[in-house]
């Protein structure tokens, strides 16, 4: 599920571009903005390992290349709804914890989620939630609920992700269903509203909408919450909301790969982003949420309480984790996405 400019382009292969450390090397593919300025430099100081990184910008094209198999990654960052998927492939290894000395730093509920008991297999790297960022001046008044994102003023100011779980789980959201649904008839009056919106909509894009948003180009866009922020700190007209109806929930997660050929240095890469220090500094760089407790009591007063980016427990009490859907489900989904899209 998902994300400025810490890093120099979409795509880093830093494979050849440097000379062969002692440690030999590690495969990672993440999403993108999603490291400090410095992790993967300080990484590479303290261990001798070098990190060839390549990062995607949706779920769906980190899957299709994992399966495709014609990778040489060692570690990946699925999101919570495809940990499931990829352990059913036979793609991840099982994680031997005593590897990984600072799992111990982990939230407690990020020591057992529901998408994989126990951390067998992934290790919680960031979470976060998806909302509206909004141009305050542009609209003169406030964006509150997923409804308003059916305002006509917005036509060709509103861009949405290019992802079918979330702008199905705005429309749900909006009707009263849960984001989660797999009931034929609620997913056909998403259907309807997403088609009804469709006119206003100027893109579905992921973080690429950030420098249209920062220059004022768009006036409201459904986004993560912290590719919203890392906008929102290089315009501050602009402001975040978790819709009144209720929102979606996700996180990202440290896998290694069953085919990975560096598996050594993929524990010391997992370990080292689970050190409070280095995951703090993710953190405030990347401005997404920590599950790391350890990291987050090294944060600066005023993020660490951030509601947008730490939602207490009153607002949380609306919010849904994604959930993997069932094929069936998934069929229809997938259909109605192409409908939307193609509409």
């Amino acid at each position: 599920m998902r994300r400025r400019r810490l890093l120099a382009s979409a795509v880093l292969t830093l494979a050849g571009c440097r000379r062969r450390l002692a440690g030999g090397e590690v495969n990672v593919y993440c999403w993108s903005d999603y490291v400090a300025a410095d992790t993967i430099a300080s990484f590479e100081r303290e261990t001798r390992v070098r990190v060839n990184y390549e990062t995607f910008e949706s779920q769906e094209e980190m899957l299709a290349k994992v399966i495709a198999g014609g990778s040489a990654w060692d570690v990946v960052f699925p999101g919570n709804t495809l940990v499931g998927p990829l352990v059913r492939r036979g793609l991840l290894d099982p994680l031997d914890h005593s590897r990984l000395p600072n799992l111990v730093n982990l939230e407690e509920r990020f020591r057992d989620p529901p998408w994989d008991r126990g951390n067998r297999y992934t290790v919680t790297y960031m979470w976060g939630s998806s909302g509206v960022v909004y141009s305050r001046k542009a609209l003169g008044k406030p964006i509150t609920a997923w409804a308003d994102l059916w305002d006509p003023a917005l036509q060709g100011k509103l861009t949405l992700l290019d992802d079918p779980s979330e702008v199905l789980a705005a429309c749900l959201k909006k009707l009263g269903y849960s984001l989660n649904s797999e009931k034929e008839p609620e997913l056909a009056a998403a259907r309807a509203e997403a088609v009804r919106q469709k006119p206003l909509v100027r893109a579905y894009i992921n973080a690429e909408v950030k420098p249209q948003l920062i220059a004022g180009d768009v006036w409201a866009a459904q986004l993560w919450n912290g590719d919203a922020y890392q906008a929102i700190a290089e315009n501050a007209d602009l402001k975040y909301c978790l819709p009144a109806e209720g929102f979606a929930l996700y996180a990202d997660s440290a896998a290694i790969l069953s085919r990975a050929r560096n598996k050594d240095n993929a524990y010391r890469w997992i370990n080292y982003l689970l050190r409070a220090d280095v995951n703090a500094a993710v953190a405030r760089a990347t401005l997404f949420a920590t599950p790391n407790a350890r990291a987050r009591e090294l944060l600066d007063p005023a993020l660490r309480a951030n509601p947008d980016l730490y939602p207490p427990p009153e607002r949380l009490a609306k919010a849904e984790w994604f959930a993997e859907i069932s094929a069936q489900g998934q069929r229809v989904r997938d259909r109605i996405w192409t409908e939307i899209k193609a509409g």
